[in-house]
């Protein structure tokens, strides 16, 4: 065949082809995979499932070896795995998978949370946090000090009702006199967490689950290891304050940060609860992406 006609035959190939394409299903359906994909990437990475899923593909990497080879007992064995696949990752991802529901569930269109607040609401709100945070960090560095530890549960959109029922209802306004009394190494709750709802410090003495991850530092206690646990279980900010060292840490997503100074700890749990601080509006005011939005009385 002559290299002009295969040229042409080859270009007629890829016309044909490209006029059989809906551009507007196709690439949508291209994108949302793409999107389904990074998701699952962003949900595993840096976390006890990333080396989950590094053993599912060994075990898939040896199935396949055993169906090229022809190892009829080995292939039985995986194959019998395999069949109850599905339920196995669901088992083992369910942390995980909880975890995405919950982001799906409290996702916003538009700045709108369909689930969301009132703009008055939400400014009352915004000044709760606000003071709270205040008051924490004040009690923070008071704890620190005088190195009594503290263990402050700062809940966002996974509620923690479980949680909660644990311990002491306190439903008082977050002050940081009324912290430094529940944290004091004689008070009956200092062991416990303390859990702050919408601003306020709504519970003490609360049982958190204990991370089980063998990644965390074999230096890190109970105390760090129950708000690391806490922060894999939900989407919650845990703050730490060691007994031992002072130092004080912050657990969120599965992972711990060391060493905060009280500055930087007050930044980092309002960009956690109010607004991320990369995000500006046109005015140059903070956009609120936290739990609500911040909204602007006019």
């Amino acid at each position: 065949m002559p290299v002009a006609e295969w040229f042409s035959e080859l270009w007629e190939n890829v016309v044909a082809f490209l006029r059989s394409i809906d551009w507007f299903r196709d690439t949508l359906d291209v994108a949302l995979v793409a999107l389904v994909i990074y998701g699952i990437i962003k949900l595993v990475r840096d976390s006890r499932a990333e080396q989950l899923l590094k053993g599912i593909l060994i075990f898939a990497l040896a199935f396949f070896t055993a169906s090229l080879l022809n190892l009829k007992t080995m292939y039985y064995m995986l194959k019998a795995v395999f069949d109850y696949s599905l339920l196995v990752i669901i088992i083992i991802f369910q942390p995980e998978i909880r975890r995405a529901l919950e982001q799906i569930a409290h996702t916003r269109f538009g700045g709108i949370n369909l689930f969301g607040i009132g703009y008055d609401e939400a400014e009352q709100e915004i000044k709760r946090w606000q003071k709270a945070i205040s008051a924490v960090c004040s009690a923070v560095e008071t704890l620190r000090k005088q190195k009594m530890g503290a263990l402050i549960v700062f809940e966002r959109n996974t509620k923690l009702g479980e949680i909660i029922n644990s311990g002491t209802i306190i439903n008082a306004e977050a002050t940081p006199e009324l912290i430094l009394n529940i944290f004091y190494n004689k008070a009956p709750l200092h062991d416990g967490a303390m859990i702050i709802r919408d601003g306020i410090v709504y519970a003490a003495g609360c049982i958190l689950p204990l991370s089980d991850n063998p990644q965390i530092s074999r230096e890190l206690g109970t105390r760090h290891r129950a708000g690391v646990g806490m922060s894999e279980n939900s989407d919650a900010l845990v703050v730490i304050v060691s007994e031992e060292t002072g130092v004080v840490s912050m657990a969120a997503d599965g992972g711990i940060k060391r060493n905060y100074t009280i500055e930087a700890l007050r930044v980092a749990i309002e960009n956690g609860i109010l607004w991320d601080g990369t995000h500006r509006d046109r005015n140059g005011e903070n956009k609120a992406l936290g739990l609500f939005r911040r909204w602007k009385s006019k």
